[in-house]
């Protein structure tokens, strides 16, 4: 049964195919791995029921001959994915008791898929994080641990528990969001593949929003084949979804041939950062050499307002934060603050709000408020958004220059210890998404694919930006730099 959690999901999907296992048999070893890892702290609502209910379809399905890539393999949904029925908090108090009637456009596209959930997966509060530390449940933590010391490290954020279950093998696949970096910087922390597909490609309807024109769902999972297939799955036009584009969907799969000669690759010097670690710097030159070595072309770029793009992140997201977070006023539904004698409708709201939100959903909230107020709206927000016009103009000129992708690192470091970027200095954290938010503000897509490790054993990611689109010569050519990595280290199982 514990070989069974191993697998990946393309490797789950062929055993299900050819009548080796069924879909109840991946399902309970599932069920039971997490039950076994209460300690990573990875799920904070588990659906056994709702799994072994899906997974009898499942195979009924499979032995119809109905039966889509995604029958029968049980994945972990993000808290942040709204779930008919089941709790959908975003990992914050003031959802508290909160189980929709509705059910998220990507997760019900799994469910029509025939994938199994086998529960709702931890996250920072409102996806407003980068190391699951702002959970209202506790932070998730990373199955890896450093050689030299057993502290507990941080999964990343704000997809730390899909991260972590995905490495720890407690389901096969997870579905993730990312907003500045949120799947990527997890990934790279937890040795496993993530991808932000372009803007628009996946819907948002049904996802708790954080930053509308930020915001994008993406799949994580062991390897890019399972990137591939699950990705395919979460996409499509939604016509409840107004940003959802209506191109067609390929199969990502059949894309992956490894096949990369003669693409260009572009290598940013502005991505070259003083203080990164020198491991990163020789993951970065190691990457290009695997990449040169497999016939693709490096070519030496420039993205001139890179340096510009975390301030004007940090910007926008917050404002567009403040907006999307004015709903939650406990009055239809979450938590409501009990009130005093006297007290009358903004003594509840101001109670309420102060709490259910944490203290990093405060912050944003009050620094969105600041820069859309009437004295600061054209000195800050504008400001930041014509930045961000300039940030997606230098990759558009970039691509027309011929360049397919643009490697770069995913983190600026491996993962860190829980509790050792400090609350009282959050711009220590916010630098952990460095290398990430230009894609995100230009609405491209990335991948980031686990390379290497650093000198204490832990997992490093290399990060690939692609043409808008274009997911699927983005994965070949993350499918080309995986095969040259040959990256297969696991954690040591210490839970």
């Amino acid at each position: 049964m514990t070989e069974l959690t191993k697998l990946t999901l393309a490797e789950a999907r062929d055993k299900l195919r050819a009548g080796d296992v069924t879909s109840v048999e991946l399902t309970e070893s599932f069920l039971k791995a997490i039950d076994d890892a209460d300690a990573l702290n990875a799920y904070v609502h588990k659906t056994p029921e709702i799994a072994l209910e899906r997974a009898k379809a499942a195979d009924a399905r499979i032995a119809e001959g109905d039966a889509p890539d995604m029958c029968g393999l049980p994945i972990g949904i993000k808290d942040l994915f709204c779930t008919k029925g089941v709790a959908s908090q975003a990992a914050s108090g003031i959802l508290e008791g909160f189980k929709p009637e509705y059910e998220s456009t990507v997760s019900q596209k799994l469910q029509d898929a025939g994938a199994v959930m086998l529960g709702k997966l931890n996250m920072d509060e409102f996806a407003m994080g980068s190391s699951n530390e702002t959970s209202v449940y506790g932070n998730a933590v990373n199955p890896w641990r450093r050689e030299d010391n057993d502290a507990a490290l941080t999964p990343g954020g704000s997809s730390g528990g899909s991260a972590a279950a995905v490495a720890a093998d407690l389901c096969l696949a997870a579905t993730g969001t990312d907003t500045g970096g949120s799947i990527r910087q997890p990934a790279a922390f937890t040795g496993i593949t993530g991808i932000k597909p372009t803007y628009g490609r996946c819907s948002r309807w049904g996802i708790v929003a954080f930053a509308s024109s930020l915001d994008q769902a993406g799949p994580m999972t062991k390897d890019v084949r399972d990137a591939a297939i699950m990705l395919e799955a979460m996409c499509g036009h939604d016509a409840k979804d107004s940003t959802s584009s209506e191109l067609a969907v390929p199969n990502f799969e059949a894309m992956l041939t490894g096949d990369i000669r003669g693409k260009k690759i572009g290598i940013p010097k502005e991505y070259r950062l003083d203080g990164v670690p020198a491991e990163i710097d020789k993951l970065w030159q190691d990457g290009i050499d695997m990449l040169k070595a497999a016939g693709a072309e490096i070519v030496d770029i420039s993205l001139p307002h890179t340096k510009y793009a975390l301030p004007a992140y940090y910007v926008i997201a917050p404002a567009e934060a403040s907006s999307n977070l004015a709903r939650y006023d406990g009055v239809r539904y979450g938590h409501r603050a009990t009130l005093a004698a006297g007290d009358g409708i903004t003594e509840m709201y101001e109670k309420t709000r102060a709490e259910g939100f944490g203290h990093e959903v405060q912050r944003r909230v009050m620094v969105g408020t600041y820069v859309l107020s009437a004295g600061f709206y054209d000195a800050y927000y504008n400001r930041a958004r014509r930045v961000r016009t300039l940030i997606k103009q230098d990759f558009e000129n970039v691509f027309a220059q011929g360049i397919d992708a643009i490697l770069t690192p995913a983190t600026p470091s491996a993962a860190f210890g829980l509790g050792e970027m400090s609350e009282a200095d959050p711009i220590q954290m916010y630098l952990n998404d460095v290398f990430t938010v230009t894609v995100n503000l230009a609405g491209l897509p990335g991948v980031s694919v686990p390379t290497g490790l650093d000198s204490q054993g832990l997992p490093l990611g290399l990060q690939l930006i692609g043409r808008p689109w274009e997911e699927g010569d983005l994965l070949n050519t993350a499918y080309a730099l995986e095969q040259a990595a040959g990256f297969v280290a696991k954690p040591g199982k210490w839970w």
